[in-house]
């Protein structure tokens, strides 16, 4: 959604310019403004976020805010999505090429001698690694941890590393997803780090990710997460960087509410649930990518049905698709937009028996 008029306007419509801002606040409060207010910024009907009243021509109504924030977060979805099938596909590549590499001395180096991927075989040699680079790290960490509620002894293995970069005025950033905040474990951790730790939640992130400084990135190798590659190559540490960007900016603060679904009586959950449903995912699936636990999944997809009046699966997608639930979760900071309230959407009839 960028703009291409005058110079004086060369943004989208993520970052309006304050003229902007003002004209399209003004039009959200009134309903509609004159076609004269919009003519210092032009931008904004180039971003089709004001159009003309067909009622009267010489005035302009706003695109709902709603509609423009779903716009916005698709086009990040996507380039979100489209990340995340990449990585997938580099690790695959990484495993093939170290196969056939083995025969050599060493896989790869950098320009400092230091093996730019690094297989780590066996969680002492992990651990090892992960302290080597805690006490080398002098700035920044970010953090991407799946699954669902965070486990005690898993948030006390890594205690002692984040003590120490938080004694040494290290910033850290950690991206969970939306189960996590029911996790009383997660919530002392934090309240015990202070302002050194800001952390978000997501309907579902990428596999886990440790980045220090931006400099070494630390990924799992197997699936039980015996292995992980340590990589050092500038140009692999950058992606997952902008990997991790990406998806922060998706991201709820986790000490702000999950954005109301509109529907009333579906959750936020159960939105992403509808969401991947559509997608075609089984039970399974979405389990294991909301980081819920399967029976949970199918007794959100039981009341799912019910609210929706759906007989069977089949109908449930329908009436997923017929009121907009085939989509991701449209929110990222809790509100829909300066003002506004969450747009109300009807239900389809609900006098059909629910699915169990």
């Amino acid at each position: 959604m960028a703009g291409h008029g005058t110079e004086e306007h060369p943004h989208g419509a993520d970052r309006l310019c304050a003229a902007g801002d003002r004209v399209y606040s003004r039009a959200v409060r009134r309903g509609r403004v004159p076609r004269t207010d919009a003519d210092a910024v032009p931008c904004l009907l180039e971003l089709a976020l004001l159009h003309p009243d067909p009622d009267d021509m010489d005035w302009l109504v706003p695109t709902s805010p709603q509609e423009v924030m779903t716009r916005l977060l698709r086009g990040v979805y996507d380039e979100v999505t489209d990340s995340q099938r990449r990585v997938g596909s580099a690790v695959a590549a990484f495993d093939w090429y170290a196969g056939l590499g083995r025969q050599l001395p060493a896989l790869t180096a950098a320009a400092d001698g230091t093996a730019a991927i690094r297989v780590l075989d066996g969680l002492s040699r992990i651990q090892a690694a992960m302290d080597a680079a805690t006490e080398a790290c002098t700035t920044e960490v970010l953090t991407v941890q799946p699954g669902g509620i965070r486990r005690e002894s898993e948030l006390t293995e890594g205690l002692h590393r984040a003590l120490a970069l938080r004694g040494r005025g290290v910033r850290m950033r950690d991206l969970y997803t939306h189960v996590a905040r029911h996790g009383q474990g997660l919530l002392n951790y934090l309240e015990l780090m202070g302002d050194a730790v800001e952390a978000r939640t997501l309907d579902e992130v990428i596999d886990r990710l440790i980045l220090f400084d931006r400099t070494v990135a630390f990924i799992p190798a197997n699936a039980d997460r015996t292995m992980a590659l340590e990589l050092r190559h500038p140009a692999l540490v950058e992606y997952f960087v902008t990997v991790f960007e990406r998806l922060w900016r998706l991201a709820i603060p986790l000490t702000a509410p999950l954005p109301d679904t509109g529907i009333e009586g579906i959750s936020h959950r159960e939105q992403s649930i509808a969401a991947l449903l559509a997608e075609g995912h089984q039970d399974a699936v979405i389990a294991e990518r909301l980081g819920i636990s399967v029976r949970t999944c199918r007794a959100h997809i039981a009341r799912l049905s019910e609210t929706l009046g759906a007989a069977s699966r089949t109908q449930l997608g329908v009436r997923i698709a017929q009121v907009g639930l085939d989509r991701p979760p449209g929110g990222t900071s809790g509100t829909n937009g300066p003002g506004a309230a969450p747009a109300v959407v009807s239900l389809p009839d609900q006098g059909s028996p629910s699915v169990r």
